[in-house]
């Protein structure tokens, strides 16, 4: 069942709150004291594995205790699936997916790619989801309603730009030596030298550029729930689309994903990603 206009407004404005929240936990600690921990200390990985590192931040726990908190007080009856804190009923019709601070490398190293990543399912489909980025005071929110970005105090509606051919395209992912295995890393590479030019260590950030029309398409892989969620409403709202190497809709436990502005660049990739796709 499609939700309707008036419940998801009130949702999407409670979206804004919860990057408020999330804001206030997170800032302080941004190019400060953070508290840092490895989770993957001690799980003998290789080292180029990008779980080898695995940082958490007292923010990282923060920003999701704060989110949560809003959540239980405000719709009680609703899920939530957090990075941080697990899940909490997921099966409920509405499903809150959390990533605090998706970027955390990111965010210790002092750099603001970093972001707060907020979705919303219902009836187990992605209808709402935001990218936030405090420290440069964007929200940018989506869902079948379209996609907008408030910064500073001004709202504008944002759209995906057109890029007929993958050769005219800015893309981007996270980390191809870390994120991908080589079979992934080689249909990256040929992904890569096709487009225009390439941007890494972006990650949900680079979600937003699409968005906005700035950016083409975004690869990524070895992804959980809560990296994409977020990231279906706003991107498709703006006019793009998502899916997995195959071509096909993202599945709830993330995986593989492509972000396109334009589905003719976006069929150019595939020929190359299907190869390797999972």
């Amino acid at each position: 069942m499609t939700l309707a206009a008036a419940p998801l407004a009130q949702l999407d404005a409670f979206v804004i709150d919860l990057n408020r929240a999330s804001a206030a936990a997170i800032l302080p600690l941004f190019r400060a004291d953070h508290g840092l921990e490895d989770k993957g200390a001690g799980k003998n990985l290789p080292r180029d594995s990008h779980a080898a590192f695995d940082p958490v931040t007292e923010a990282d726990r923060g920003a999701e205790a704060a989110i949560r908190k809003l959540i239980a007080e405000r719709y009680p009856e609703h899920g939530v699936i957090g990075e941080e804190y697990g899940e909490d009923r997921p099966d409920a019709e509405f499903v809150w997916v959390l990533d605090p601070i998706d970027g955390t490398r990111a965010f210790i190293s002092g750099l603001p790619l970093w972001t707060t990543l907020i979705g919303l399912r219902h009836q187990g489909r992605p209808v709402l989801g935001s990218i936030g980025q405090p420290y440069t005071g964007e929200i940018f929110i989506g869902s079948a309603a379209g996609s907008r970005l408030l910064s500073r105090g001004s709202e504008q509606a944002i759209r995906v730009r057109e890029c007929p051919r993958l050769t005219d395209a800015i893309i981007a992912t996270t980390d191809p030596d870390a994120c991908f295995d080589g079979a992934e890393r080689g249909a990256w590479l040929q992904v890569r030298a096709a487009a225009k030019l390439a941007r890494l260590g972006c990650d949900a950030y680079a979600y937003a550029m699409v968005a906005l029309g700035k950016m083409d398409m975004v690869i990524e892989a070895g992804l959980k729930a809560w990296d994409v969620e977020a990231a279906i409403p706003l991107i498709e709202g703006a006019g793009g689309i998502v899916t997995d190497w195959r071509g096909e809709p993202i599945g709830q436990d993330g995986g593989q994903m492509v972000i396109s502005g334009d589905r003719r660049c976006l069929d150019e990739a595939l020929v190359a990603l299907r190869r390797s796709a999972k």
